[in-house]
C-alpha cells in the first residue's frame, strides 16, 4: 500500500495537533496555533500535509506557499522564523523495522512532491528540517541539495552541581558573582515581551544587521500558543531590568529564543539568565536546552561555554532552471557591489 498526503484544513486541527504530539521532532511551531500565527505575520498561505498509510497517519509536513511575479516559492519554515526548524515529522515509526521505515519516508516525500507538482508547481523549495530528520536521502532522491547547518544543545539530565561543573570556568564565576551582586531572575509575561524583542530590535539595528521577528510577532505567539510554551525571563539587579530571553518550550525541550541582549546593570547577567532557565526547565522535567543555532562563529563561543552537543540539521533546496538563473545571477550582482564597495572605501 502507498503513502496518500491530504492537505488538512481549518475545522481539523485538533486532528494536526494530535497528529503533532505523536511525531518525532516536533516542535512550538508546528502545532496549529504556531503555524497559523507564523502564516498571519508572515503573508505566506499554510499549506498543512497530513500523509497516511491507508488511514493511519505517518507523518505532518507543513509548508508555506507564496507566488512573486511568474514564481511560486514554498518554505518549511519561511524566512522569518530565521535559524529555527519545521519540515516534515514521522509518527510512530521508533518500533518500526528499517526497511518498513525507510520505505515509508521515501514513499511520503515522493507524495509531497506529487503534491507539489499537481497544486502549486513551485520554481523553489527551501526546507529547514529538524535533528530528528537525518535521513535525507529521500529528498536527494527528488532533485534536492543538502546543507548541513548546526545547534548547540545542553543534557539537563545530571544533577544540577554536575550541570553547573561542567560549565567553562567563567560561566561558573559569572553565574555566582551575578548572585552574589543581587541580580535576580524571575518569570514575566507579554509585557516583558514586548519589551525582551525591542531591545533585540535595538540591538540588531544598531549593528546595521536585519532582525525577521517583531515585537507583535513574538507577543501573539505568547497569547496563541499553548500555556507555558512561550516563557519571557528577565534579570533584575537593583529594581533595573538588564537583561531577558523569550524561550519556547515543548515535549522535553525548551529552546533558548530570542534575546539575551544586556542593556543594563554592571554584573554578567546572561550566563546568569541561561543557568536559571536551565533549572527552571529542569524542575518542569525537560530534558534539553536547545541553545538555536551554533553557525555563527560570534556566537559559538558563548554558547559553547555551557558544554553542549553539537547537533545537525538539514537545509534542503531544490529549484527549476529558471529560479537558479535568477539566483545565480542576483549572487553575481551582489559580488560585484560588494567589490566595488570595498574598493570605494581603499580609495577614501
Amino acid at each position: 500500500m502507498s503513502i496518500t498526503v491530504r492537505r488538512l484544513d481549518d475545522t481539523e486541527s485538533t486532528d494536526w495537533n494530535d497528529h503533532v504530539s505523536q511525531a518525532t521532532g516536533t516542535n512550538p511551531f508546528h502545532q496549529w496555533e504556531g503555524l497559523e500565527t507564523v502564516a498571519d505575520f508572515s503573508g505566506w498561505t499554510l499549506h498543512p500535509l497530513v500523509g497516511y498509510n491507508g488511514d493511519q497517519p505517518i507523518a505532518v509536513f507543513p509548508l508555506y506557499e507564496r507566488s512573486t511575479g511568474r514564481q511560486t516559492l514554498v518554505r518549511s519554515p519561511p524566512g522569518m522564523l530565521e535559524s529555527f526548524p519545521l519540515g516534515p515529522a514521522f509518527l510512530n515509526l521508533g518500533q518500526t523495522k528499517q526497511r518498513k521505515a525507510e520505505r515509508y519516508r521515501t514513499q511520503f516525500v515522493d507524495a509531497v512532491e506529487e503534491w507539489l507538482d499537481d497544486h502549486l508547481q513551485p520554481s523553489y523549495v527551501h526546507v529547514r528540517a529538524s535533528p530528528a530528520v537525518s535521513d535525507v536521502r529521500p529528498f536527494h532522491w527528488n532533485g534536492y541539495e543538502s546543507t548541513p547547518s548546526y545547534t548547540y544543545v545542553v543534557d539537563l539530565t545530571p544533577d544540577p552541581d554536575d550541570l553547573l561543573a561542567s560549565f567553562s570556568r567563567d560561566a561558573r564565576t559569572n553565574v555566582r558573582d551575578a548572585e552574589e551582586e543581587g541580580a535576580e531572575v524571575r518569570e514575566g509575561g507579554v509585557d516583558e515581551v514586548r519589551k525582551i524583542i525591542r531591545q533585540v530590535e535595538r540591538r540588531h539595528h544598531e549593528q546595521d544587521e536585519p532582525y525577521a521577528m517583531s515585537v507583535p510577532f513574538v507577543a501573539d505567539c505568547f497569547e496563541r500558543l499553548p500555556e507555558g510554551q512561550v516563557r519571557p525571563y528577565v534579570v533584575e539587579q537593583d529594581g533595573e531590568q538588564v537583561t531577558g530571553m523569550v524561550t519556547l518550550e515543548f515535549g522535553d525541550t525548551v529552546y533558548r529564543w530570542q534575546g539575551g541582549v544586556k542593556y543594563g546593570g554592571n554584573v554578567p547577567a546572561t550566563d546568569l539568565l541561561d543557568w536559571h532557565i536551565m533549572q527552571a526547565a529542569r524542575e518542569r522535567g525537560a530534558e534539553r536546552y536547545d541553545l538555536v543555532g551554533a553557525n555563527m562563529r560570534r556566537l559559538c563561543g558563548y554558547k559553547a561555554k555551557f558544554s553542549p552537543d553539537p547537533v545537525v540539521y538539514y537545509n534542503l533546496k531544490r529549484h527549476d532552471r529558471l529560479h537558479k538563473l535568477a539566483t545565480d545571477a542576483k549572487s553575481l550582482a551582489d559580488g560585484v557591489l560588494g567589490g566595488v564597495r570595498e574598493l570605494r572605501q581603499q580609495v577614501k
